[in-house]
Formats: structure tokens, sequence, C-alpha cells
């Protein structure tokens, strides 16, 4: 009668080391998870929905205040905000350097900065993100339109995300969010017009909000998962061939 073994605990924390120190890797990605925007269109004279999706990247403050900057060379003529639980958002206008025209109107001043306020008791806690929504339009031409974000967190630190990211270089170390409108061949009358209907709060910030540190997390965890799996697999096969006698 064969006596029966139970897998060697070595083996065992050796292929769960391995699946986590793979999982480890995730959180590394998001080193580059700054103040982001994306945009539901990008055609120009477009009416568009910008998402700024901003995490909390200190480790014991949380983040009660973010305000953007809208462009005064290239002003929108209409903007208008989502509303966020917990959050009093603010438009200011100010004066342009000088007139610009924008459908048919000639703008002396435009919104220059849109803030969300967090209310008592509400913050983005450390390791949490939170996304803000504004409406613009229409959408200037083909280029790349900077929105400085600033972040001011409960313990009284203030983050500028200001910083340009040259062509074809490295990103700063606090890059400014981008928005990049493209010239298409679509035709622009039927884009240049407010959309008929917002969608729910919710829907649009889960549609709209993309940044690359989610596909990286997202490749890296799915590696992570297959090898820790697999080193389980091979421990437990060895630990088989123990019991039954089986040569490797």
């Amino acid at each position: 009668m064969k006596t029966l073994t139970t897998p060697r605990p070595s083996l065992l924390r050796a292929g769960a080391a391995v699946g986590l120190g793979a999982l480890l890797l995730v959180p590394a990605s998001y080193a580059d998870a700054h103040v982001r925007v994306s945009a539901d269109a990008t055609t120009p004279g477009a009416f568009s929905a910008l998402t700024f999706r901003v995490p909390n990247e200190s480790a014991t403050a949380g983040t009660v205040k973010v305000s953007v900057q809208l462009p005064q060379d290239t002003p929108f003529l209409y903007v208008s905000t989502r509303p966020v639980p917990g959050w009093r958002s603010a438009t200011t206008e100010a004066t342009l350097p000088k007139p610009v025209e924008a459908e048919g109107t000639t703008l002396t001043k435009a919104v220059r900065t849109v803030t969300w306020t967090a209310e008592r008791g509400t913050r983005i806690e450390p390791g949490e993100y939170q996304e803000f929504a504004i409406s613009v339009g229409p959408l200037p031409a083909a280029g790349t339109v900077l929105l400085p974000a600033t972040q001011t967190y409960s313990d009284g630190e203030v983050v500028r995300w200001d910083q340009p990211t040259p062509a074809g270089g490295e990103e700063p170390e606090h890059p400014a969010p981008e928005l990049v409108v493209a010239a298409t061949s679509g035709s622009p009358g039927a884009a240049a017009s407010p959309p008929a209907a917002s969608a729910p709060a919710g829907d649009a910030g889960a549609s709209t909000a993309t940044t690359r540190p989610d596909g990286v997390a997202r490749a890296l965890g799915g590696a992570g998962l297959v090898l820790g799996l697999a080193a389980l697999v091979v421990a437990l096969l060895g630990a088989r061939r123990r019991r039954t006698g089986t040569p490797a």
C-alpha cells in the first residue's frame, strides 16, 4: 500500500510566488496614469464630450479640487458641465487676447476655466480615480489643443499638469492633457451642431474614458494569471508523480 503524500509547501509557495510576482507588475504600469482627456468626437467643427480621468496619486491625501484650463486662441463657443455626485462645478469666463470668429459669432470673451470642488465628505481617495466631463464646441481646425489641469489635495499639495509633450520626445513629469483634433473627409456641416441628448453619466464615462495604462494593466494582469496557473499545475503534477511513483 502506497503512502499518500501531500504537495510540498515549497512547491506551492513557488507557484504562487510566480503568479504574484507577475501580478505585481500591474500597479507599476499606473506610474504614468496622470490626468488624461478623451473625446467622443474629434472632427473640426464638431461638438464633443471631453472626459478628464483624474487618478489620485497621493498615498496619504485625497483629491478635493480639479480645474481645467480651456484655450483662448481657439476658444469654445459652447461649454457645459456634466454633474458629478458630491462635486460642485463652476465655469469662469475671461476676456480673449483678441476677438475670435466662431460660427458667425465674434467672441470677445469665453469660458477660460472649469473647476470641480468636492463637497464635505467627498474626495478622490488614494488608489481611486474620478471622471469629470464637459461638452464643448465647435472644435477648432485639425491640430493638438492643450488643456492644462490643476489637481489639489486635501493636505494642501497642488499638482499642475501643464507641461507640453514634445513631438517624438519623452513625456514630461506632469504632462498636460491633450485633445487631438483630426481632419476627416466627412461632412463638417453634420457635425457642427450640439448633440440632441447626452448619455447618462455612468455610460458616458465608461464609453469615452480610455487610457493607455488600462490596456497595459489588463495585458500584464492576464499574463500574470496565466503564469501563476501554469506554475501551480507544474507543482501539482510533480506531487502526483511522487504519490504514484511515476517517473518524471
